[in-house]
C-alpha cells in the first residue's frame, strides 16, 4: 500500500493563530483552492480515503475527490488534539487567562494537559489505535489521510509496522 499523508486546507483558526482541536473552523478560500490543487495532482490514482470527524478534514476530502466514486472511511482516531478549554482561543490570552496551565504546557507539552482537554499521552493512544488498524486496508493500493504537518506525501507502507515507524519518526 501507498501511504498519502495530507493536512486539511487552511481554516479560520489557522490564520487567526487560534487552537482548534476538535472546534468546527472552516477552510479559507486559500484552504478549499489547497484542496482543488490536489483534487488535480490525484485526480487519476486510485484512492481509499481516511478521514477524521471533523468537517474541515471531510470538506477537504470533497473537494480533493469532487466527481469521483471513491471510498471513505471516517476515523474518529484521526481527530486533532483535543484542546479543551483552549479550543479557539489565542496563546496570548491563555499566558494571562490560565497562565499556570498554558505555561506548563509550553514547558513539557508532551507531559501536560490542556484544561478540559486531551493530554499529548491519550492523543498518542489514540492515532496508535488508528495505525493498528492499518493492516485492514492492506489491500488498498494508495491511502489518503490527513496530516498536521501540512506536507502533502506518498510513503511506501507494506504494513501497520512500518506506519508507526513512520509516525514517529523510528528508523530500522
Amino acid at each position: 500500500m501507498r501511504l498519502w499523508l495530507v493536512r486539511h486546507g487552511e481554516t479560520e483558526a489557522n490564520v487567526a493563530g487560534l487552537y482548534s482541536g476538535h472546534a468546527p473552523t472552516p477552510l479559507t478560500e486559500k484552504g478549499i483552492g489547497q484542496a482543488k490543487t490536489l483534487h488535480t495532482l490525484l485526480r487519476t490514482r486510485h484512492l481509499t480515503v481516511l478521514c477524521s470527524e471533523l468537517e474541515r478534514a471531510r470538506h477537504t476530502a470533497r473537494l480533493v475527490l469532487e466527481g469521483r466514486d471513491v471510498p471513505q472511511h471516517i476515523l474518529p482516531e484521526l481527530n486533532e488534539m483535543y484542546f479543551g478549554d483552549w479550543e479557539m482561543r489565542h496563546h496570548r490570552d491563555l499566558t494571562h487567562e490560565d497562565a499556570e496551565s498554558y505555561a506548563a504546557w509550553c514547558t513539557d507539552w508532551q507531559n501536560a494537559v490542556p484544561t478540559n482537554g486531551e493530554g499529548f499521552q491519550a492523543f498518542t493512544r489514540r492515532v496508535e489505535r488508528f495505525i493498528s488498524r492499518l493492516d485492514a486496508f492492506s489491500d488498498c493500493q494508495n491511502l489518503l489521510d490527513r496530516q498536521p504537518s501540512g506536507r502533502t506525501q506518498p510513503v511506501d507502507c507494506p504494513s501497520a509496522r512500518n506506519a508507526r515507524r513512520l509516525a514517529y519518526g523510528i528508523s530500522g
